[in-house]
């Protein structure tokens, strides 16, 4: 008969182990379960994943084990079941974190240990999102309503575009043809109400516009996200083309450092304070605002550089304030003007200084000048 408290302690010694000590999946910190059919060691939420998988899933700290499942998980764990099915993982395809969107994890699972992805195996057909050319259906939100309606995409890395098509007739030719140079996308399921949804995020001019799309399918959604970034690293590898992969990777997609509604007032801090949707990308140090957070097109944007360069941000009380119902102050300082923020709550004005102190400490590129030139033209 299994000895319930020696195994335990077994497990416990296992998931001290560096390559075991964050989940096989997600990466979170110090997982609590484990899956005696594969030997990996998994946090709650990924471990669910596996029990909708037929993978037998136990707690280490609370389940019985039995001596023949503690000597697997033994001679197996995180690292020598990655090195099998984690054998050939493209390096654009994105792997969830452990605050990502519950369909990019699911969807992971499922194309490592399910459909076998990264094994190394050649496939025919070939997995779709690798072959450089996507097309299919979305569900795409209109411009000026809340209406989705049905719209066919072509991804193509060959040309460095995504177009997307008003009518099924596409002899009337593409409603718009979206470089991929610019091109942002990042889940939204919460923001857009569709569990496999997608804001995509591009430069028209000196604007930037989002469209809002969704499809049904889980795996065809993470697809196209996973197609996106693809093209978005055969693009890079030519514009950085000595820029290595651990430089390259973390520019393909970015989520957003911070988003959310703020109130803002005008240049003279005397105008009537209004509601904003506003969305703060690091990675391009840019804060957009837009009236609602469907919006296709921003309102305003606001570049943030340096402490040396002239820009800070600290709390503040407005002088004069018309119309805030809010009251925790962000004043933003540029060296053209200053900008008056209000939060509606304490934490919420917390984040938002954090987020930008965050972007402020950070050096400037060079690209980061040019950015910064553009804004200012465009005002």
């Amino acid at each position: 008969m299994a000895n319930s408290e020696r195994n335990r302690k077994i497990l416990q010694e296992l998931v001290r182990q560096p390559d075991n000590s964050r989940c096989a999946d997600c990466g979170a910190p110090d997982p609590e379960w484990a899956s005696y059919k594969l030997g990996v060691f998994l946090c709650l939420n990924c471990s669910g994943v596996h029990r909708s998988l037929s993978s037998q899933v136990k707690s280490i700290k609370r389940d019985f084990w039995e001596d023949k499942l503690v000597e697997f998980m033994k001679s197996n764990g995180n690292a020598s079941t990655r090195a099998v099915y984690e054998k050939a993982v493209p390096v654009y395809y994105y792997r969830p974190t452990p605050n990502d969107s519950v369909v990019l994890r699911e969807q992971w699972i499922r194309a490592k240990y399910e459909r076998k992805e990264f094994t190394g195996e050649i496939k025919y057909p070939p997995v779709s999102y690798t072959t450089g050319f996507y097309e299919g259906m979305l569900w795409k939100k209109g411009k000026e309503n809340t209406q989705f309606l049905k719209r066919k995409f072509v991804l193509s890395d060959r040309e460095f575009t995504l177009t997307y098509y008003n009518k099924e007739d596409e002899s009337k030719g593409p409603k718009a043809i979206i470089a991929i140079k610019d091109l942002n996308a990042t889940f939204q399921p919460e923001k857009i109400g569709h569990p496999y949804s997608l804001q995509i995020t591009y430069q028209e001019e000196y604007h930037t516009r989002n469209i809002y799309v969704y499809h049904e399918n889980p795996e065809e959604i993470v697809a196209w996200f996973n197609a996106i970034r693809a093209a978005r690293y055969a693009y890079l590898k030519t514009a950085y083309p000595t820029g290595s992969d651990e430089e390259l990777v973390p520019m393909i997609t970015r989520n957003y450092l911070k988003e959310g509604y703020m109130e803002k007032t005008g240049p003279l801090q005397k105008e009537p304070f209004k509601k904003r949707w506003f969305i703060l990308d690091s990675q391009n140090r840019k804060l957009l605002y837009f009236k609602g957070q469907l919006d296709a097109e921003e309102l305003g944007a606001i570049f943030i550089g340096t402490e040396g360069n002239g820009y800070s941000v600290r709390e503040c009380v407005p002088n004069n304030a018309r119309g805030n119902k809010w009251t925790c102050g962000v004043m933003l300082v540029t060296p053209e003007r200053q900008f008056v923020f209000m939060c509606e709550l304490e934490g919420e004005q917390k984040e938002w200084l954090g987020a930008l102190k965050q972007v402020l400490s950070r050096p400037m590129s060079p690209q980061d000048y040019t950015t910064e030139a553009k804004i200012k033209y465009k005002r």
